[in-house]
């Protein structure tokens, strides 16, 4: 054990905890990597595999400048580009749950909410639903793999001794934040919209036969019409949320760039 530590150089080292800052966001922010389920001794080991891995790639003809003062900012730019990445996809499955919440309020069932396995928070039915389908299609088009890609190809764009643009960071993350709810709206808009025109019909029966107890009528015609729209909308939100993942890995690529 002594004679392999005494084979890694301080340039390793230094490079190896400069790599697992980087990765480290992925596991505070990026879907899977940081959902609850996964305990986080299991996530702790995961983080140190990946580091391992993109370790000689991101070291390969680097020369660090070990200075403290110099190390600690390395540090410092390596956690905010690895968050800046990681907020990017973060915000899809952000406008996943919006989406959810949107019809859970419209269809009735924000009146009882349960714990999200994946956040460990109070999230209502639809919600969860929306959550669990887009983990689904995540794993399926290998979304994982996507990630740790894309976080591999950002060390071209930034290497591990260079500084990133701050302004194109704060830009990246800007638009995520923005195209939150407007990717809720086009998720969740077909059910929605059912909705609403159930309830304009209800509101013309209501007008038409006012001995008719539209409340008792209606409420379950909501749940009805939502539900059906919801399960005949579910192939397209899959293929929905593909195309979202890669427009976002590119969108957060596109972000990171040398100052």
């Amino acid at each position: 054990m002594n004679a392999l530590l005494q084979q890694v150089s301080e340039q390793q080292l230094a490079g190896f905890i400069l790599v697992l800052a980087r990765v480290s966001p992925l596991f505070l922010l990026a879907p899977i990597f940081s959902s609850r389920m996964l305990p986080a001794r299991a996530r702790s080991v995961i983080a140190v595999a990946i580091s391992f891995g993109l370790a000689p790639m991101a070291l390969h003809g680097q020369h660090l400048n070990l200075d403290g003062m110099n190390l600690v900012g390395l540090i410092g730019k390596e956690l905010l580009v690895g968050l800046s990445y990681s907020f990017a996809l973060a915000a899809v499955f952000a406008a996943i749950s919006v989406a959810g919440s949107l019809m859970d309020t419209a269809m009735g069932f924000s009146y009882g909410s349960l714990i999200d396995p994946i956040t460990g928070t109070q999230s209502p039915i639809l919600t969860q639903l929306y959550a669990m389908v887009g983990v689904l299609v995540f794993i399926a088009i290998d979304g994982d793999h996507w990630m740790i890609e894309g976080l591999a190809r950002s060390y071209q764009l930034v290497p591990i001794n260079k500084f990133p643009s701050l302004g194109s960071l704060v830009g990246g993350a800007d638009h995520a934040f923005v195209s939150i709810f407007g990717s809720a709206i086009e998720l969740a808009a077909p059910v929605m919209l059912a909705v609403l025109l159930t309830d304009c019909a209800m509101g013309l029966v209501a007008r038409v036969m006012p001995q008719l107890n539209v409340f008792a009528v209606g409420f379950p015609a909501k749940i009805a019409v939502g539900l059906l729209v919801m399960v005949v909308s579910l192939p397209f939100v899959g293929g929905w949320i593909s195309d979202q993942v890669q427009v976002s890995v590119s969108s957060a690529l596109q972000s990171i760039h040398v100052a």
